[in-house]
């Protein structure tokens, strides 16, 4: 099984590398849920073995009607680093990805390393920040279909992620109007409550699977929530923009 995750791991981050399309694990060989997390670690250390490094994680179905959807009853996570961070009103080179989309997020920053689970109470206390994000999400699989375990290994197909204006740890972010769109057409409206009734929720969650899964959180660490709204298709020549009320807005140039 060693050599099985060591092979998908090596054809996931050559993909990646390349923005070229595989078929699905799932297609090749059957995998756990377990196996598919060894998978992108092994697939993400070869991004830090070439001088990368983590910059933080980023939660997935984090919509209780997302997960209902796709049949789970957990939320999946995967990791950031340095190399996926793009900056607010810059660009963005579109043949970085293979069939890119955006989704609007809340970003958390931690102001120390965590260690033991903690509650929704105490999320104030273990943050120094939190902002309005989009994440590029960007599939290494043909055709953006996969299942469970596939998206797992392909990093919750995490690609990208741009960081708005930071605030206060203690902002309320329970009930935010965010919109997502391109090129100043709004194509998708949601709300905060949308990831687990309350964002600091999914800190909160990340904190649990990261630990379960031997990942350290350390200060400086970024956190992305999920998604408030279904993610829309990133064009070359687009540019996308997101608002989160009292947040603020941001935005990227698709080169």
């Amino acid at each position: 099984m060693e050599q099985i995750i060591e092979n998908f791991s090596t054809i996931l981050d050559d993909a990646a590398k390349a923005a070229n399309p595989v078929i699905q694990i799932s297609n090749i060989s059957k995998i756990t849920l377990n196996q598919a997390y060894e998978i992108q670690a092994s697939s993400i250390q070869r991004r830090l073995s070439r001088g990368e490094h983590l910059t933080g994680l980023k939660m997935g179905f984090t919509s209780k009607a997302k997960m209902e959807q796709m049949g789970v009853h957990d939320m999946i996570w995967g990791r950031l680093t340095n190399n996926m961070h793009f900056e607010n009103k810059g660009d963005i080179p579109n043949n970085k990805f293979i069939h890119p989309r955006a989704e609007p997020e809340i970003a958390f920053r931690l102001n120390k390393n965590i260690t033991n689970n903690i509650t929704i109470n105490e999320v104030e206390s273990y943050i120094d920040g939190l902002a309005p994000a989009i994440e590029i999400i960007d599939s290494r699989y043909k055709n953006f279909k996969f299942s469970l375990e596939d998206v797992i290994a392909d990093n919750c197909s995490s690609s990208g992620y741009v960081i708005g204006k930071w605030h206060a740890p203690d902002t309320d972010v329970s009930n935010i109007d965010i919109t997502i769109g391109a090129n100043g057409k709004v194509q998708a409206t949601g709300n905060s409550k949308a990831i687990l009734d309350n964002p600091l929720q999914s800190l909160v969650e990340a904190v649990r699977l990261a630990l379960k899964y031997g990942q350290e959180l350390n200060q400086g660490m970024i956190i992305l929530a999920g998604a408030a709204t279904s993610a829309i298709p990133i064009n070359e020549g687009d540019t996308v923009q997101a608002t989160f009320g009292n947040l603020g807005s941001l935005s990227f140039q698709a080169k």
